[in-house]
C-alpha cells in the first residue's frame, strides 16, 4: 500500500537530519594510540662548538685493532688499555645543567660520557661500528643503569657518530688515556626502586648473607630513586666474579660500578 505524501514528506524531514548526525560522528572517530613526533634536539650553541672540543683537546694515540665481541665483552689490551664492545645511549635535557656524577655541571654541549666502572677523566675514542665514525669523550658520570647498554655519550658526542635518530647504536670503546680501569673499589648494584620502602626490604633481606649492603639515593628526571648495593670489592675482577654469583644465586640482573670518593650519587638512567 503507498505511503500518502504528506506522511513521506514528514519521515525525510525527520531521518535526513539524523543521517547527518551519525555521519558528522563517524567523521570523528578518535585515533586509538596516536601520539606527537618525538621532540627534535636543537642545533649546538656556536659558542659552544669550542668548548665540546676544548673538553677533548688530548691527542688520541692509536689503539690496536680489534676483534668484535659479544656485547659487552671487556678485555686489556697492550700497555695497559681496555677495550669494550656493546650498545650506547645518549642523554641530554632534563640532565643539562644538573650536576655529574664527578661533581661537574653537566654540559651536554661538551664531548664527554657517562661509564659505570671507568676511572673520571679517561679519555675514551668511542665508534659506531654502523658506520665506523669516531669521537672521544671524557668520563664524566656514572651510568647507563640498563642491563644492555655500556656508555651514555652527551648530545655533543652522539651528533658526532649520527647517534641522536637511532637513539641507541653499537659500539666499541678504546681507553686511550686516564686511571687504571681495574682498581680501586667497585660495588654491584641489584635493583633501583622509587619506593625507599622495598629498598630497605631487599638490603635487609641480602644484609643476612652479604656485607656491606647499602641504599644510595638518586635524584632523576622522573623523581628520587633508592639503588640497592652490594659489597665494596677491590679490583674489577673480582666484583665481576661477586656479580656473578648474585646472577645465579639471587637471580638479579646486576652491574657492577666502581666507587667513586666524594661521589654524589647522580648519574643518569
Amino acid at each position: 500500500m503507498a505511503m500518502p505524501p504528506a506522511k513521506r514528506s514528514f519521515l525525510a524531514f525527520i531521518l535526513i537530519p539524523f543521517a547527518i548526525l551519525i555521519s558528522s560522528c563517524a567523521g570523528r572517530r578518535p585515533v586509538v594510540g596516536s601520539q606527537p613526533p618525538p621532540m627534535t634536539p636543537t642545533p649546538t650553541p656556536a659558542d659552544a662548538e669550542e668548548s665540546a672540543k676544548a673538553s677533548t683537546a688530548a691527542e688520541a694515540p692509536a689503539v690496536p685493532a680489534v676483534k668484535p665481541g659479544k656485547p659487552s665483552d671487556v678485555t686489556s689490551s697492550v700497555a695497559g688499555r681496555y677495550v669494550e664492545e656493546g650498545n650506547a645511549s645518549w642523554y641530554g635535557a632534563p640532565f643539562h645543567g644538573r650536576r655529574a656524577s664527578n661533581g661537574e655541571v653537566y654540559d651536554m654541549y661538551k664531548l664527554t660520557a657517562a661509564h659505570r666502572t671507568l676511572p673520571f677523566n679517561s679519555m675514551v675514542r668511542v665508534t659506531n661500528l654502523n658506520n665506523g665514525k669516531s669521537t672521544v669523550v671524557r668520563i664524566t658520570d656514572r651510568g647507563p643503569f640498563v642491563n644492555n647498554r655500556i656508555i651514555d655519550l652527551s648530545l655533543a658526542a652522539a651528533r658526532e657518530l649520527d647517534a641522536v635518530g637511532p637513539g641507541v647504536i653499537p659500539v666499541r670503546l678504546e681507553v686511550l688515556s686516564g686511571g687504571d680501569p681495574f682498581s680501586g673499589f667497585f660495588t654491584v648494584q641489584v635493583g633501583a626502586f622509587k619506593d625507599p620502602k622495598n629498598a630497605d626490604r631487599l638490603r635487609d633481606r641480602l644484609s643476612a648473607q652479604y656485607s656491606p649492603v647499602f641504599i644510595q639515593q638518586a635524584d632523576l628526571d622522573d623523581g628520587l630513586y633508592y639503588r640497592v648495593r652490594v659489597g665494596r670489592v677491590s679490583g674489577e675482577q673480582s666484583a665481576q666474579k661477586l656479580s656473578e654469583e648474585l646472577r645465579e644465586k639471587e637471580g638479579f640482573k646486576p652491574m657492577v660500578v666502581r666507587l667513586d670518593d666524594d661521589a654524589n650519587g647522580g648519574g643518569n638512567p
